[in-house]
């Protein structure tokens, strides 16, 4: 049975000081990324999902 996820709520905090409660690395990355890095990888992701949707 297919699950369907109307909403997700995604929450991170960002300090310029790269210091934080609990320190979480991209998966499969072991470097430290900018929020612009992160941003921009992130528009990548979606629209490629949105490109595959659209090629069905």
């Amino acid at each position: 049975m297919p699950v369907e996820i109307r909403e997700l709520v995604i929450r991170a905090t960002v300090t310029e000081d790269g210091k934080s409660g609990s320190p979480a690395p991209a998966a499969g990355s072991g470097d430290v990324q900018s929020p612009e890095q992160i941003v921009k990888l992130c528009v990548d992701r979606i629209l490629e999902i949105l490109k595959e949707k659209n090629g069905r």
